[in-house]
């Protein structure tokens, strides 16, 4: 696995929400939340469970490209379904998103296997 840049990490770990735009929809928009565990390994999930569009572009094709700092980040996703990683993203979850009442959204059952990890991908 390559790691991020710290300074990437600390943004992604402070930012509440980033864009995301997959490989198979270039021009859209999409804005999620994504979470930063202690080891710098960078979660995203799907509120939307299979039905997400974006979730459904990245399992596909894993190739996408988040707003980050007014830059372009380019990013490979990998399904992180296996029980520990579903598990430290959903700690991530519950601590970054705390003050929202939409936390729990992001922690249902359903939505828990649509857990992906980013990775940079050099263009």
């Amino acid at each position: 696995m390559t790691a991020f840049v710290s300074d990437v990490v600390e943004w992604l770990r402070n930012t509440k929400e980033v864009t995301i735009r997959t490989a198979k929809h270039p021009d859209t928009d999409v804005i999620i939340w994504i979470v930063v565990a202690a080891d710098g390994e960078v979660y995203v999930r799907s509120v939307k469970g299979e039905r997400g569009r974006w979730y459904r572009d990245l399992r596909s094709d894993g190739r996408a490209t988040l707003l980050v700092n007014r830059r372009n980040l380019p990013v490979h996703a990998v399904a992180a379904t296996d029980e520990h990683s579903v598990e430290r993203a959903s700690q991530e979850f519950r601590t970054k998103y705390r003050s929202s009442s939409y936390v729990g959204s992001m922690l249902r059952a359903e939505v828990l296997p649509t857990t992906m990890r980013l990775e940079p991908r050099a263009d």
